[in-house]
């Protein structure tokens, strides 16, 4: 893996409302509103949005960070905004929780 470095990655799995899984995989897909906050970072690396086969109404979130510390520096500066936008999304789930926070390596 000659030229790969370490990145931060966070996974969070999310059960949406029936009924609101289309606004929901909108807002937190790649191109969704947590990812255009992160995208604020030049050390945000991209946000990958998961669907279960085996159960629909289940998804993973995979946001890649340059580094552990990138990544609390972010939410240190922007915490008003990510729990302004925490705070309106919550009404597109009925469930989520943080998976854990891991080492990958990246190209």
């Amino acid at each position: 893996m000659t030229g790969a470095t370490l990145a931060h990655v966070i996974l969070w799995e999310f059960r949406p409302r029936a009924g609101k899984e289309k606004e929901f995989e909108a807002v937190y897909g790649p191109a969704g509103d947590w990812a255009s906050l992160f995208r604020r970072s030049p050390d945000f690396l991209g946000t990958e949005l998961l669907r279960d086969r085996s159960d629909p109404s289940r998804y993973l979130t995979l946001d890649r960070w340059r580094s552990r510390e990138s990544f609390e520096d972010f939410r240190h500066y922007h915490a008003s905004e990510y729990e302004s936008l925490d705070a309106r999304c919550s009404s597109l789930t009925e469930q989520e929780a943080p998976l854990g926070a891991y080492e990958t390596r990246e190209p």
